[in-house]
C-alpha cells in the first residue's frame, strides 16, 4: 500500500489545500493530512481546532485521514510509514523554499520521496495568511475555504 503524507500548518485549511489532498487521494491508496503543531508561527487556531477543521473538510474522501504532529517531518513520515511527502506549489517562491526543505528531508532519509503538485490557477494566489487577513477584516472568504472553515473564522473574528 502506498501511503502519502500531505503536511502543513493548515491555519486554516483552504480550498487550495483541499485540491492538493483530493488530487493526492486519486494517486495514492491512503493519504495522511499531517497537521503540524508549528508553535513558532503562532497559529490562529490551536492544533485540535485545525485537526477538527481538516477532518471535516476532508470527510468526503474515504482514503484520507488527518493526524496532528509535533516532530520533524521526516520523523513523522517514518512513524506513519508514509512513502511520499506531497507538497502543493503555487509560485516560484514556494518552489525555492520547498526545494530547500526537500533537500534537507532527503539528507535525513533518502527513502522518502517528495512529490510536488502544482496548484490549479484558481488557487495559485490562495494562502492561509490571506484568508485569515480577509476574515479579520470581514472580507468574503466563502469561495476560498470549505464551509466549516468559513464558519469557524466568522466565529473567531466575531462577524
Amino acid at each position: 500500500m502506498k501511503r502519502a503524507l500531505v503536511p502543513g500548518t493548515f491555519d486554516p485549511i483552504t480550498n487550495g489545500h483541499i485540491d492538493v489532498v483530493e488530487r493526492s487521494a486519486d494517486i495514492f491508496d491512503e493519504v495522511i493530512v499531517g497537521v503540524a503543531q508549528s508553535r513558532k508561527k503562532g497559529p490562529t487556531f490551536n492544533l485540535d481546532e485545525r485537526i477538527a477543521l481538516a477532518q471535516e473538510a476532508t470527510a468526503h474522501l474515504p482514503n484520507v485521514k488527518v493526524m496532528g504532529f509535533d516532530d520533524l517531518l521526516v520523523n513523522f513520515a517514518k512513524k506513519i510509514n508514509a512513502h511520499v511527502i506531497v507538497k502543493g506549489l503555487r509560485a516560484i517562491t514556494d518552489f525555492e523554499y520547498e526545494f530547500q526543505m526537500t533537500s534537507m528531508n532527503y539528507a535525513l532519509d533518502e527513502s522518502i520521496e517528495t512529490l510536488f503538485i502544482m496548484s490549479q490557477p484558481q488557487h495559485m494566489y490562495l494562502s492561509s495568511s490571506i484568508v485569515r487577513e480577509l476574515a479579520a477584516f470581514h472580507g468574503d472568504i466563502k469561495a476560498l475555504v470549505p464551509p466549516c472553515v468559513e464558519k469557524a473564522l466568522n466565529e473567531k473574528f466575531m462577524r
